[in-house]
């Protein structure tokens, strides 16, 4: 369990501002995606949500992020970065990763004196409603920490993976959730004692052994790129007639789940997480413009869950990110069953009848 103390943003600002004994070389970093159970929708400046979240750290959906770094030759101050996506140069993703770096170079200072080369990967689709940036973000953050630590000896752990959650929350929100696992909470919330909205916290209490190892089938409904960013939906929630009500929902709601996670009610679990996922939707439906990312055959894919559940006393559920694709969700006690109904009756909804298997996991981590 993590010790009982907060941090505040002061506590990230880097007091050795010496260059580092550095001049070159690189860091390879592995961070999961997650799957949020209560979602947030809307945020504030500088990535503070509106309402706390919790969240599946998921185990075989990950990002694995090489930063080479090599000491600059002129004083300039300009960021100097080059990005390869799946081996090719990527122009698209440069200048968030360069606004990233704006925003974080208070904290990490050094970056300034770098030239940097990012090679990123994903073992899933990109911008397809699995959460892309929270894993892209959270390894590079994890990247940074490690280049800190080289000349920074003396940070411990705990403190490194707090700011490289908080490093990872300046590039998306969500990516605060993927340093630790399997569930992290993200936001202020009274009944979780040391929680931030600065970084995630690992959820401090026992879980029910239902819970440990629970499984999560992601079904590609649509591999190809959204049509809204989820930066644009955040955006849309300032102005939300249902706003208000909404993050006092989800408050109220991270106060059930916690109960739920601690006793292992399925029934009550099923009940929240469905609806978490399609009030998610019901604020895009409901925003100004209104815009729709589920597709036809996301529905098709519910009924069908809904229909299984109901004529064989299955745990089976669904969860929904901002996008087409679902998250089914079972305990392991019902993995043959579930696969068995998934590849049977779902599959023929999904493009190349692709799905991606998973479980929950235990974070980001350092390769070398």
């Amino acid at each position: 369990m993590e010790k009982k103390f907060i941090l505040t943003e002061k506590d990230f600002i880097l007091k050795n501002t010496n260059t580092p004994i550095l001049h070159n070389g690189s860091f390879t970093c592995k961070s999961p995606s997650n799957i949020a159970l209560i979602k947030y929708w809307g945020k504030s400046e500088l990535q503070i949500p509106k309402n706390p979240s919790i969240s599946f750290t998921l185990n075989n959906c990950h990002t694995i992020t090489t930063l080479e770094y090599s000491e600059k030759k002129s004083s300039s101050q300009d960021f100097e970065i080059t990005v390869f996506f799946e081996g090719t140069l990527n122009e698209e993703f440069k200048p968030k990763i360069e606004l990233f770096f704006k925003r974080i170079v208070t904290y990490v200072p050094f970056i300034s004196n770098f030239n940097f080369i990012i090679k990123t990967e994903n073992s899933f689709p990109h911008s397809s409603g699995i959460a892309s940036s929270a894993s892209g973000f959270s390894a590079l953050a994890m990247c940074l920490m490690s280049m800190e630590k080289e000349f920074n000896s003396q940070i411990t752990e705990e403190y490194l993976i707090k700011k490289a959650s908080f490093l990872a929350r300046l590039g998306s929100g969500s990516a605060a959730r993927s340093i630790q696992g399997p569930i992290v909470v993200w936001g202020k919330h009274p009944e979780i004692e040391n929680s931030s909205n600065l970084y995630g916290t690992l959820f401090p209490f026992k879980l029910h052994p239902i819970f440990e190892n629970y499984h999560d089938v992601i079904l590609l409904v649509y591999k190809g790129e959204k049509k809204i960013s989820s930066t644009v939906g955040h955006n849309l929630m300032h102005e939300h007639p249902y706003a208000k009500q909404r993050f006092i929902q989800a408050n109220d709601n991270l106060s059930k789940l916690i109960e739920i996670l601690k006793n292992g009610h399925l029934n009550s679990f099923i009940s929240l997480v469905e609806s978490e996922a399609l009030t998610l939707h019901a604020m895009m439906l409901t925003s100004d413009p209104y815009f729709i990312l589920m597709k036809p055959n996301t529905l098709k894919i519910i009924e069908k869950i809904w229909d299984y559940r109901k004529n064989n006393d299955s745990n089976i559920c669904f969860t929904l990110d901002a996008g087409a694709n679902i998250h089914v969700l079972f305990p392991d006690e019902e993995r043959e069953k579930s696969l068995g109904f998934i590849e049977k009756e779902l599959l023929e909804f999904c493009e190349n009848n692709h799905f991606i298997s998973d479980n929950l996991g235990k974070g980001a981590e350092v390769i070398s």
